[in-house]
């Protein structure tokens, strides 16, 4: 960690962010591409098998953050770095000969391996800063988060392009050669124009190096980074799956969405980074993790048209049927007015309704002729509730909540330089290990979800309880804390 910033520690934020955004694109490759082959029919896969392709690459490049943190404190940066984008090359290129369920997992572990680059980056900039300028850089490198809006927003166009849009499936293959091709620049830019630079910690041993992961913050601040960032990860790929099918978008529309809710959460992490600096890392938390948990509470409700039972008609008094209309029903005089379906519903989708609408009337259940007796049932009740959740208002809050995660993801690595300085590269990896779990299992969780509940929004119901969770351990820890030390959390 160096005292002062310089015009080369500028230049390493730089080629570290590029380099991120490079590999975070290629990270979330699999939530279009196996969209795309699936809703084409190329593939006859269902939720569980496209909710593992999309964990598996999570999962990888979760797996390795924390020895590629660690190869980054012992070697430096730049070495590490340029090997990994030259290793993820290869089995992103391998992928354009996949034709099966295993040779297309086999390749995504591989280039999953690039997910590992955020402990690499975030290592390799902390060491070319000031503390006081930690939170704010390690932001602005995080805003690499944003690769992934770009593989949601450009590779549906790209995919329509290559295919002859779905006329000829097979030029989906060309996707992965132009991913590996960029892998491979960014590895020779990093290699010409970076400079190397080691921690002060370079010369511990392996076994000291992990003596901080013995920490209980560690693994709370990981848990905070499964929400923020694993779930950011999860839904940049099941956004698009989401809004196909409760939407019925076509992917490249769904792609768009999706990205409106991936750039901002990476690019509004820079401001996270300067807002924990500015105003601690604790105060934004509580901001974040209580935000998110009421945001993902209004997600909940999912859209429905549902009939039930409602007040019905009885009969006052016993008699013959004499009459049955739309508007009444008449027994022997006794006039028995029914409420008339309302046509306020016919339009109703073309509309913007930001709460649940319901209708009722009444229905003749007798005949005319027919005899009935006190308190027989003349008419049945119908209620007909409806809640469009509204796609533009489902949108924004979900740009809202992705924006909320990604600033809480810099101000959970704001912690990690001020609490483990000298094992940034330890810590954030074994905190990007959990964080990137997160990514892995949630997809997959979503998938079972799904399949169990039958309801889209029951990954809703996941990311609140994990929100409320999140917010209540960071409130216990903290008061607990106060009662010993006024120190930082």
């Amino acid at each position: 960690m160096q005292k002062e910033a310089t015009a080369t520690s500028h230049k390493i934020l730089f080629l570290n962010t590029l380099a991120f955004t490079a590999c975070f694109a290629v990270w979330m490759i699999n939530g279009v591409l196996v969209t795309y082959l699936v809703t084409n029919q190329y593939f006859d896969w269902g939720p569980i098998e496209i909710g593992w392709l999309m964990g598996i690459p999570v999962l990888t490049g979760s797996i390795f953050r924390l020895p590629a943190g660690m190869l980054t404190d012992k070697f430096g940066g730049k070495p590490i770095f340029v090997i990994l984008l030259f290793i993820c090359a290869v089995p992103m290129f391998l992928l354009s000969y996949a034709n099966d369920f295993i040779s297309f997992a086999l390749c995504s572990f591989g280039f999953g391996l690039t997910g590992a680059s955020f402990a690499i980056g975030i290592a390799f900039t902390s060491v070319w800063y000031p503390r006081k300028l930690q939170g704010t850089t390690l932001g602005i490198f995080g805003a690499g988060n944003a690769g992934a809006a770009l593989t949601t927003l450009f590779a549906p166009t790209l995919l329509n392009t290559y295919t002859a849009n779905g006329t000829n499936m097979e030029g989906w293959r060309m996707l992965p050669k132009v991913y590996a091709a960029m892998l491979v620049i960014m590895g020779i830019i990093f290699f010409l124009f970076a400079e190397n630079k080691k921690p002060a910690s370079s010369n511990k041993t392996w076994v000291k190096m992990l003596s901080p992961l013995k920490n209980i913050r560690v693994w709370r601040f990981g848990f905070y980074y499964f929400l923020v960032f694993g779930c950011f990860v999860a839904f940049s790929q099941w956004l698009v799956p989401y809004f196909v099918n409760v939407y019925y978008m076509p992917i490249v529309t769904a792609g768009i969405f999706a990205a409106l809710f991936s750039f901002p959460s990476g690019v509004i992490r820079a401001l996270g980074g300067w807002m924990s600096d500015k105003h601690g890392a604790r105060k934004v938390m509580y901001w974040i993790l209580g935000t998110s948990t009421l945001i993902s509470f209004m997600l909940i409700v999912p859209k429905m048209d549902i009939y039930s039972p409602g007040k019905g008609i009885m009969a006052q008094r016993s008699g013959i049927v004499t009459r049955v209309s739309e508007t009444e029903i008449d027994v022997e005089g006794k006039k028995y007015p029914l409420q008339v379906k309302p046509t306020t519903f016919e339009n109703l989708d073309d509309q913007v309704l930001v709460f649940p609408t319901k209708e009722v009337w009444q229905e003749s259940v007798v005949t005319e002729g027919q005899k009935v007796l006190k308190k027989e049932l003349l008419a049945k009740g119908v209620t007909r509730i409806y809640f469009q959740a509204n796609v533009w208002i489902f949108a924004v809050l979900v740009i809202l909540l992705g924006s909320i995660w990604g600033i809480g993801k810099a101000a959970v690595y704001k912690h990690i330089p001020d609490y483990f300085p000298e094992e940034v590269g330890v810590v954030g990896g074994m905190v990007g290990v959990l964080g990137g779990l997160g990514g892995f299992f949630c997809p997959i969780i979503f998938g079972y979800l799904l399949e169990g509940t039958g309801l889209y929004t029951s990954c809703w119901m996941f990311m609140f309880i994990l929100s409320f969770v999140c917010l209540v351990w960071m409130h216990r820890s903290i008061m607990k804390t106060s009662k010993f030390s006024s120190g930082l959390e």
